[in-house]
């Protein structure tokens, strides 16, 4: 992000014992402090897909083989959410605040789709990427790292 682009409306929790990491801070994890992560973690079954495509999305063969390194370890480390029922529920309400914000909805499906996990179960957002959920700062606490 410039500097010239506004930063978006976010809300900033510490201490959080629980929260949904997105797939931009699992790239990123070794980069970020922990204490600025929440106590208890998950992650969304849209972030385990999106870090299974990205091994192929390189054509650098020491960048696909850390993408996959990252891939393994994530899948190791976590059970992450389904996309179930109720995550499929809540991308409606996700879709209609979206584009009731004004905001393209079909923008980032992926990124609806992890904040939809988010809301079905009642958890705050941990992101490096917050204009990916700007106008959702209603239904789900975003946390940017």
């Amino acid at each position: 992000m410039s500097t010239s682009e506004p930063l978006p409306a976010v809300v900033q929790m510490t201490g959080a014992a629980r929260g949904l990491l997105d797939t931009s801070v699992i790239i990123d994890l070794d980069r970020i402090k922990g204490d600025d992560l929440p106590d208890e973690t998950a992650i969304s079954a849209i972030t385990l897909a999106e870090l299974a495509a990205g091994p192929h999305a390189t054509t650098d063969e020491q960048e696909r083989g850390r993408r996959q390194h990252r891939l393994q370890w994530a899948a190791s480390n976590w059970d992450p959410l389904a996309l179930d029922a109720e995550v499929a529920r809540a991308y409606g309400l996700v879709y209609a605040t979206m584009r009731g914000s004004g905001r393209a909805s079909r923008r980032r499906f992926a990124d609806l789709l992890i904040a939809a996990t988010a809301v079905a179960h009642g958890l705050p957002l941990f992101t490096r990427n917050p204009t990916d959920f700007a106008g959702l700062e209603e239904l789900v606490p975003i946390n940017v790292l």
